[in-house]
Parts: structure tokens; C-alpha cells; sequence
């Protein structure tokens, strides 16, 4: 056999051991730091959690997979080929895993002169070879190759050894128990002394798992992104519906019409600063039939498009009812019978409010919703709210309702749980209580709303917010 020289220049000697063994212990701790990372970060993560929990483990595992194959052609590199040429390569003690055809890493050497064929033992492993039958010749080769990749292997093969070209590519082999595994294959033409070529090297190296985990790391990347533009899609629709069902109005709207002691109203809704989708908040006031004046507030629990167009729907039946005269009690408790009724269950809080310009009256109730704030001579105190409970949670549930006799000059504040962030109740009613000297320097409603959402417009608040401020003609 004549010495091999590759692309006419010598062959390389092998690293020294002690060399090798550091890059081995550098790449074990490494694999060891990833895969505790791995356990602590996604292992105890449920299989059905979202895509992007999958894409995470998807990654995890093909770095863990890498460093693995890394360690091991390492260690086959400091140890030497286990070439078959009589004896087989003893693996040294430090080295007792049990030989893997996805995780080695085959070498084979054809003499195109003598037509001899010599394999390493892991290259029987790949190919699930017998080691006692005789190595395949190049001729040979393609009977072990999936048929729709025959014409590839050839390719390479008469590059090879005809122009010269090294071998770099991939193709796919069945094994004789009919299993298909994807092989690497990287060589060179070996020259002998007129530059003629005398054989071939190469080694082969089977990627089926790496190309699995590349596959799924792969298609999770795909789904996080279709699941991002869902995401996107959904809450530009949202806002959309929630744009088209708020009042149109922008500053301050004067209601009734016409006639004393009317209201002038101004509004605000303010997003989630923490990015989380639209939600189920509504505000409103409306001009009654009978001169009277609607206010409401409301909030529909969770996120999305399904909940937008929950509370358009509950923010309809709420101007239905009022215009058909409903007292506030009984429209909360048809609104809780709407919910109970729907093809989703969810709850929701609400607050109604009808004033009567005429004689001043606020008559008003609510379902688990912050009291109304009243602000009265540079002071502001909470109303005091009559029973009910969340729209949605109990079935047929009945709502109280009470009367508060307001002033000229009064301002009422509606707001919805969020306006505050991360706050109670009550902490929530005394940081806006604390307005009031400034709300009674105010000039009109939509100044008293400015002065809200100069306090709290900002905050890091965990869910949108509606604010609804009335003034009271003096």
C-alpha cells in the first residue's frame, strides 16, 4: 500500500495525546454545564407548554447532542482508528460507553489498484454491517445507498477520483434491518508518486440524530413564529373592535343636550404597559330618552380577540337596556344572565350609573366593581356601594341599588381595578382620593382626566384601564 499523501502534500501527525485529553475535559465540562442548564430550565417544563418552551428544549437538546458527538470523535481522534486488519482496536478503560452508530464516526480506504477495501469497526456499526463479512468496494457502496440518492454518491465518488475533487456531502443509507439513516461522508484522493490516483480515504459519520434535533429545533422556531403572528394578528384585530365599539367622542362631550344641570364627560383608556393583549375593558355614557344620562365602566376578564368581542357584546345589551329604561340593578342582573348563558364562561365587574339632571340623582349599582369617587369641595370620598357580585359568578344572582344626591360642581371618577397598579381596593380609592386638590383646580372634565393620567397613565400596570371623570354643572 503506498503512503498516503493528500493533494500532493504529506499527511498531517497526529495531535500529541495530553493535547487532545484538555480539549476532552474542556468539552465534558461544557456538556455537563449545558445539560444542568437544560434540567433546570426546560426539563420541568410540561409537554404541552407553548412553542416557544419547546423551541427552548428543542436547542437545549442539539447542543446537548453536539458536545456529545464532540467528546466523542475527540476521544476517537486520541485513541486512534479501530482499522480492521486482523486484530480490532482494544477501547481504552477510561472509555467504556458502549459504541453508538448515531455517535461515531467510520474511516474506510480503497485501493483502486488491488481493489481492496478496508473499514473501521465503527464504520460496520454505521452501516449495520456484519464485521466478519468482507468490506464493500466503491462499486459496491451504492447497493447500501437509498436508491434516490445513488446518483449522488456517484457523483462525488467520480469527482473524487477522476478530477481530483474531495468528497463532502450527504446521503442516505438502509441498513439491513431496513431502518434509513443519513450519513456524512468527507475524503480525499490518495496519489501515488506520478500523481496518479491510487486510492481513496474517507470518513463517514452518521447525522441522523443531529438532523433530527436540527428538524425540530427547526419546525418549534416555525411554530413560535406562526404563534407570534396569531399573537400579532389577534390583538391588531382586537384593538381594531375595541376602537370600533368605544365611544368615538375625544375631550370633554356635554350631556344632556340641553337643559340645566347636565354633565360634561371626558374619558380615557390606557393600555397594559407590560404588552399583554387587549382586553375587556369598556367605558361609555349615553344620552337616555327620557334626558336622563347613562355612565358605565366595565371589565371582562382575560386577553384577546374573544374577549373584545365578549365585551362588545355585553357593552351593546348594556345600551339596549338603558335606552329601553332599565334601572341599573336589573341591567347588572341581565348582564350576568347574558354571561351565564355564553358559549365561553367568564366574569366580569361592572358599574351603571343613571343621572337625572332634573333632580340631581345618581342611582346607581354595581357587580364586584370599585365604588364610584366623589369629589366635593377640594375633598373626595368613596360611595358607598349596595350588594352584588362579579357578572358571571353565580347564577340568577340580584343586585342592589342605591341614590346619591349630587351638586354643582361635583365631579364623579369611574374607573376600572387596573387604573392603579398592583394595589387594593382601597389603597387604589386613596392614591386617587389624593387628587382631589388638584381635581377641584381643574377646568373642565377632560383636565380632571389629564390630572389622572399624569398619576397613574404611566405606572407599570399589568392590565389596560379605563378611566371616566363627570362634572357637574354648576
Amino acid at each position: 500500500m503506498p503512503s498516503h499523501v493528500f493533494a500532493d502534500r504529506p499527511a498531517g501527525q497526529p495531535p500529541e495525546r495530553g493535547t487532545v485529553d484538555a480539549l476532552i475535559d474542556q468539552t465534558r465540562r461544557l456538556l455537563g454545564d449545558v445539560d444542568a442548564v437544560r434540567r433546570d430550565s426546560v426539563d420541568a417544563v410540561p409537554d404541552e407548554a407553548g412553542p416557544e418552551a419547546r423551541w427552548q428544549r428543542a436547542l437545549y437538546e442539539l447542543a446537548v447532542h453536539q458536545l456529545s458527538d464532540l467528546d466523542r470523535h475527540l476521544a476517537q481522534l486520541r485513541d486512534g482508528p479501530a482499522a480492521r486488519n486482523g486484530v480490532p482496536a482494544q477501547r481504552p478503560a477510561a472509555d467504556l460507553r458502549p459504541a453508538s452508530a448515531a455517535t461515531r464516526v467510520g474511516s474506510a480506504d480503497w485501493n483502486l489498484l488491488t481493489d481492496e477495501a478496508i473499514w473501521s469497526e465503527e464504520l460496520y456499526e454505521i452501516l449495520g454491517r456484519d464485521p466478519a463479512s468482507p468490506a464493500l468496494t466503491l462499486d459496491e457502496l451504492s447497493a447500501v445507498v437509498h436508491a434516490d440518492d445513488q446518483p449522488k454518491l456517484t457523483a462525488m465518488v467520480t469527482d473524487c477520483l477522476i478530477d481530483g475533487k474531495p468528497i463532502d456531502g450527504e446521503f442516505r443509507i438502509v441498513r439491513p434491518d431496513d431502518t434509513v439513516r443519513a450519513v456524512h461522508m468527507m475524503g480525499e484522493p490518495v496519489l501515488d508518486a506520478d500523481g496518479s490516483t491510487a486510492s481513496m480515504w474517507a470518513v463517514v459519520r452518521d447525522v441522523s440524530e443531529l438532523r433530527r434535533s436540527q428538524r425540530a429545533v427547526s419546525e418549534t422556531r416555525d411554530s413560535l413564529q406562526r404563534q407570534r403572528h396569531i399573537a400579532q394578528t389577534e390583538h391588531r384585530l382586537a384593538v381594531e373592535l375595541q376602537e370600533a365599539v368605544l365611544p368615538p367622542w375625544r375631550g370633554s362631550l356635554r350631556l344632556p343636550h340641553g337643559g340645566p344641570g347636565g354633565l360634561h364627560v371626558a374619558a380615557r383608556y390606557l393600555p397594559s404597559s407590560t404588552g399583554t393583549p387587549t382586553g375587556g375593558n369598556w367605558y361609555d355614557a349615553l344620552e337616555l330618552p327620557d334626558g336622563k344620562t347613562l355612565l358605565t365602566v366595565g371589565d371582562l376578564t382575560g386577553q384577546g380577540v374573544a374577549v373584545t368581542s365578549g365585551m362588545a357584546m355585553l357593552l351593546g345589551a348594556v345600551r339596549g337596556m338603558a335606552v329601553c329604561d332599565t334601572p341599573p340593578a336589573d341591567l347588572l342582573g341581565r348582564l350576568g344572565h347574558l354571561l351565564d348563558n355564553a358559549v365561553r364562561p367568564a366574569l366580569g365587574s361592572a358599574l351603571c350609573c343613571r343621572y337625572d339632571p332634573v333632580e340631581r340623582t345618581l342611582a346607581w349599582a354595581q357587580a364586584g366593581h370599585p365604588a364610584p369617587l366623589l369629589f366635593r369641595d377640594g375633598t373626595g370620598r368613596a360611595l358607598t356601594p349596595p350588594q352584588g357580585v362579579l357578572l358571571g359568578a353565580t347564577s340568577g344572582a340580584r343586585y342592589e341599588q342605591t341614590e346619591e344626591r349630587l351638586r354643582g360642581g361635583d365631579v364623579l371618577l369611574l374607573h376600572t381595578d387596573a387604573l392603579v397598579p398592583r394595589r387594593g381596593e382601597k389603597a387604589a380609592a386613596g392614591r386617587l382620593l389624593a387628587l382631589a386638590p388638584r381635581l377641584a383646580r381643574a377646568r373642565d372634565a377632560q383636565e380632571c382626566v389629564r390630572v389622572v393620567t399624569d398619576a397613574f397613565g404611566s405606572g407599570e400596570r399589568e392590565d389596560d384601564a379605563c378611566v371616566l371623570i363627570a362634572r357637574i354643572d354648576s
